[in-house]
Formats: C-alpha cells, structure tokens, sequence
C-alpha cells in the first residue's frame, strides 16, 4: 500500500490531529518514501436520467435548433459562445475559463450505439461498456485497471478505485477491489469506535479476502492508518484559497473526492454521480429545473478543479449519462428519452478550448428516427483516449470488447 510523505506532514488534505502514536507501518512507509512521479487519475461523474445534450451545449447557429423548442431553446444573446457555433447554457458560465484556458474539450453527438431509451438499460451498458449485452457481469473502469496490473503491479493501494455513493456503481464492479464511502466523516474500521459504515466492512472484507501476502503484512497497523484517517476529523477539511463548493450532495461529493485525491492515499480511479436530469416537464430554459441542475453541476466541478492547484496535472475528469433528449420539446414543455448526447472532458493534460466530434444537423432527415440527434462519435472511444493516453491502458479492445478501439480514430482530446 503506497502511501505519500504528504498525508502525513500536513500538506495534503489531512493533518494527524487527535493521534498520539504512528503505527510502524506508517513510519516504514515514510522511510521509504521513493521519489516517483505521481501517478494518473481518473474521476467519473455519471449525469444519471438522461441529461440534455443540446441545451447544456447550444448549437445556436443551428437554425432548426429553435424551430424544435419554441419555448425552452436558450436564445443566441443568452448563450456563453464558444466557438460561433456552439454556446454553453448560461448556467455552466463558470465552465468558460476552463474551456478557454484549454483544459476543458467537449465531444457534442456522443452517447452509445445501443438505441435503448430505458434509463436502466442504457445506464447498464454505458457502465458495463458492452452497449447491447446484459450477461457482461463487470464495469468497464475496473477492467481498465485491470489492465494496468499487468503493467503496474506494484498499485496496492485499498483506496485505489472509490466511489462517493452508498454502493460500488457497476462502472467500478469486477476483480479490483474497490470501496463506496457515503460520506468520509462516517467512515468508522469495525472494532474501532463508532460502529462500522458498509464501506469500512468492505474495506476490512477486501484485506482479510486477499490472498495478497503485502496486504496480510499490513494487518493491524493498516486499520490502523485507517483510524488516522478517522481521527484527522476529515469534517475540518478547508479547501484551498478562495475555492468555495456548493452545499449540493453533489458539491459535497466533488469536495471529498478532492480530498481524497489530495491526501495521497493512492486513489488511482473516483466515481460519483448526480441525478436530475430526467427533465420530462417543466425543463424550463434559461431559468428553471435544468438551469439550477447545471448550475450546481458546473459549480461542484469548477471548485473541485480550483481546489486541486498543482494536482490538476495528474488528474483528467469524464462526466457522462445514459442519452440525450428528444430534439423537439414534448407539450408539457420538457423534452422526452432521446439518443446522442455531450460530453465533458476536464483535466492537466486534456487539449481542450474546442468542441470534438462531427455535428450530424437537427433537420428532420439528420435525426435519429425522425427525433434524435443524431449519434457520430461511440462514447467508448472518448472514454478510451483518455485510458490510452493519459493512464497508459494498452489493450483497450479487453476493456471494451467488441468497440474495436483504434488510436487512429482518435478525436486528439489528449
């Protein structure tokens, strides 16, 4: 279990306070602290119900965009402007600096191929990474890291794959090890104060499971380290200078995952999703349900992204849903289960200040089924970009089986 001199001097997130004694464990760990470069991370965030692609990213210049929604289109003076084509919904104004000091790309017309609009289905296999086949029983993040024991078989963290949520998201379902931690301030070992969380039976269930004779080594003295963890009274965590979260759910999930991040506990893969997104009446525009659902989204990250400072250059940040949204508003003034969506990709070595992907048109012989935009880009090849170059995943086909993932038809996010 590779833990950095940092969570321990109180330059990360969490200082010792309250601790009397530091495990030997702990103190080896110190002593032998290497000089290695800090390893890649990834942080998912799910939109879960089906966010609307083309309200959240304006085609303004689209002429047919305001013939489909006469009363929910974002007007063009109203819109954050990009690039003269494509607007950002005032909402996500915040995202504007991020996009143009080039750190956040938008893929616009992406979602799966799968052409399901059941929200349970398509979030299966949107996680599963296997669009179209239920019998796939793990996500496609845990086959990802999967991979990289292969090549990196000295990541033994137990914090190496974390989800912000009450259960392990099917994304995060498979072989590697991973721990759902509603909320760190709950966080108890069992037989260590407060009664144990499900995430700290988890926890201890994945040590004494391992047939791994480093984790067995680390016995006491890794619950130990996870008592520190409990006792640095992680509710007086102060983000950095000037970076203020929402009091959201989702606010406070995006600052605990900083948290983690920055305590250097060996998070390698963060999870976590928001709900709201099922806008079926009263979307609203420029004001009301979807407005306010952006506006927080959009807040939890751009702080999430200040509060990280110079760890933002290891870091690269994915939000995804199920689908988009019907191009034509219904009559109760929403819009209904549609097809392609937008993506957001967010982080230190993203090439970002541009808006990816072939835009397919909103005429009516342009739509998917005559209601849809259209889909052009395969979600998996984003979400595999990202794992090729930034975490170094080489056999993406093993990831995502069946995708046909090629370098070649990468869109040059990173």
């Amino acid at each position: 279990m590779q833990l950095n001199r940092r969570f321990f001097l109180h330059k990360g997130a969490l200082a010792l306070a309250g601790t009397t004694t530091i495990p030997n464990f702990l103190v080896r760990s110190i002593l032998a602290e290497t000089a290695t470069s800090p390893h890649h991370r990834i942080v998912i965030v799910f939109q879960r119900g089906a966010a609307d692609g083309l309200n959240i990213v304006v085609p303004y210049r689209e002429n047919n965009y305001y013939a489909l929604r006469p009363s929910i289109a974002i007007s063009q003076n109203q819109v954050v402007d990009l690039d003269g084509f494509f607007g950002l919904h005032p909402s996500l104004v915040t995202f504007k600096a991020l996009y143009d000091a080039g750190h956040l790309a938008i893929v616009h017309a992406v979602g799966s191929p799968d052409l399901s609009r059941s929200h349970f289905d398509a979030q299966d296999f949107m996680e599963s990474g296997t669009p179209g086949v239920k019998s796939t029983t793990d996500g496609w993040l845990n086959r990802a890291l999967q991979a990289e024991d292969i090549r990196r078989p000295d990541l033994r963290s137990a914090f190496r794959a974390v989800s912000l949520g009450a259960e392990i998201p099917r994304t995060l379902a498979g072989k590697i090890p991973a721990i759902a931690l509603h909320n760190l301030n709950n966080f108890a070992v069992a037989g260590r104060g407060p009664a144990p969380s499900p995430a700290a039976n988890a926890f201890q269930a994945m040590y004494a499971d391992s047939g791994d004779h480093i984790f067995h080594a680390a016995g006491e003295e890794t619950f130990e380290a996870i008592k520190m963890l409990r006792d640095a009274n992680p509710a007086r965590y102060k983000p950095g200078t000037g970076v203020e979260y929402p009091s959201s759910e989702f606010g406070n999930s995006m600052k605990q995952i900083a948290q983690l991040l920055k305590s250097n506990l060996g998070v390698e893969a963060a999870f976590t999703d928001v709900g709201g997104w099922d806008t079926h009446q009263n979307q609203g525009g420029v004001a009301g349900q979807l407005s306010n659902r952006l506006r927080d989204f959009s807040s939890s990250i751009a702080a999430f992204w200040r509060d990280l400072g110079d760890d933002v250059a290891n870091v690269t940040l994915v939000t995804m849903s199920e689908f988009g949204r019907t191009a034509r508003e219904n009559g109760t003034g929403g819009t209904d289960h549609g097809h392609a969506n937008a993506m957001f990709v967010l982080g230190g070595q993203v090439k970002g200040g541009k808006v990816f992907g072939r835009w397919p048109g909103l005429q009516s012989h342009q739509l998917n089924q005559d209601r849809d935009l259209a889909l052009t880009t395969d979600y998996r090849q984003v979400l595999g970009e990202v794992l090729g170059r930034s975490l170094g995943t080489s056999n993406l086909n093993k990831v995502f089986p069946g995708a046909h993932i090629a370098p070649a038809n990468f869109l040059g996010l990173v």
